[in-house]
């Protein structure tokens, strides 16, 4: 018996691209507070992002008994922050029951991303993938030219943040890759938004209210190393005994 291919439609494999909620607490409250006071003031943080949640982290954290999670709750906050929450992954067999009577999918496969060095990632990808990195444009800088005033922010979304002018106090300057300033940072600059170790901050003279990398933040209440306050500085994420902590080094 001779199949015909059907002409109406076709399937076929694909990857989608996710993002990750590491749940740590079931105390959607506190949820609440900390994702607004995280993306609150960045409304175009995500553009409807497909996302898993993981529960991992309560196991972990001793709340594997959490059952009473209010997942339809938890989907509205989620989607109200632009996020498209789609499956569940590392709950007990309550909380995935639960989860899915809410309209999520069971996405155990689901594994997160752990950035590595270029280099590294370079020497170990199958030739196949190197030929597609070669290829592949990377998406360029965005490029600000006017100073930033207090209460004005710029968002690079997917790429490096290149500022020629002044960011001023009070001025907030956000991008998943790097960020350079060719003037005095003043205000706030948060680099790797979205999780990437290793970006970096750039100043010609550092003098901000905040650096943050991959969520690791100093404010100006702690100040700035000797030799680096109102000088060429670059900021970066090294990993140590206890964690990740923000280095600065004045460049001469």
């Amino acid at each position: 018996m001779t199949v015909a291919t059907p002409s109406s439609f076709e399937i076929k494999s694909a990857n989608l691209p996710l993002v990750a909620l590491l749940l740590k607490s079931a105390d959607l409250a506190a949820v609440t507070r900390d994702m607004t006071q995280r993306f609150g003031d960045i409304p175009d943080f995500f553009d409807q992002d497909a996302l898993v949640i993981d529960l991992t982290p309560l196991q972990a954290a001793g709340q594997a008994g959490a059952t009473d999670i209010d997942f339809a709750a938890l989907i509205a906050l989620l989607r109200s922050f632009r996020l498209a929450p789609i499956a569940i992954k590392g709950g007990n067999a309550e909380q995935t029951a639960a989860a899915q009577r809410a309209g999520l999918l069971l996405g155990n496969d689901a594994h997160l991303l752990t950035p590595r060095p270029a280099a590294s990632a370079e020497q170990t990808a199958p030739a196949n993938q190197q030929q597609q990195q070669v290829h592949a444009a990377p998406l360029g800088a965005l490029v600000v030219d006017k100073p930033l005033r207090s209460g004005q922010q710029v968002y690079a979304r997917g790429r490096d943040l290149v500022v020629l002018a002044m960011v001023n106090a009070g001025a907030e300057v956000i991008a998943d890759g790097h960020i350079h300033v060719y003037a005095p940072l003043r205000g706030r600059a948060i680099a790797g938004a979205r999780g990437n170790t290793e970006a970096r901050i750039f100043a010609l003279a550092l003098e901000a209210e905040l650096v943050s990398i991959a969520g690791i933040y100093r404010t100006s209440e702690n100040p700035l190393p000797p030799g680096v306050a109102g000088h060429p500085t670059q900021v970066r994420l090294v990993n140590g005994p206890e964690g990740d902590k923000l280095v600065m080094t004045a460049m001469h």
